[in-house]
């Protein structure tokens, strides 16, 4: 059965930092393009970061840019995204999808196999 599976989740203080991973299993990640989206309450899902099996990778979301930092390790078969400097309005939970193509894409309908998420809630 193919599955991601997302963990790392929690309550942070601003500024703090979170490793979250993504986990796949029935498949190797080797070869496929894995994005991390986010979707807070209310509001659409959006892509935040993608990294390609190359390695490398891409940020959608500016608000992220310079604080977190997506990458792979493909003998764990799994993909992280750590986030640093964390502020109130990165809370929302956090998807890991799996799209079969080369290249990233921020958009939601571009993936074909989600995680369950993890919930990431900054607050003091």
């Amino acid at each position: 059965q193919l599955q991601l599976v997302e963990s790392g989740g929690g309550l942070v203080q601003p500024g703090g930092s979170l490793r979250l991973s993504c986990a796949a299993s029935g498949f190797t990640l080797d070869y496929l393009t894995i994005g991390w989206f986010r979707q807070a309450p209310g509001k659409e899902r959006e892509g935040v970061s993608c990294i390609m099996s190359s390695g490398g990778s891409i940020n959608y979301a500016d608000s992220v840019k310079g604080r977190f930092t997506i990458s792979r390790d493909n003998a764990k078969n799994t993909v992280y995204l750590q986030m640093n400097s964390l502020k109130p309005e990165d809370t929302a939970v956090y998807y890991c999808a799996q799209r079969r193509s080369y290249y990233c894409s921020g958009f939601v309908r571009d993936y074909d196999y989600w995680g369950q998420g993890t919930q990431v809630t900054v607050s003091s």
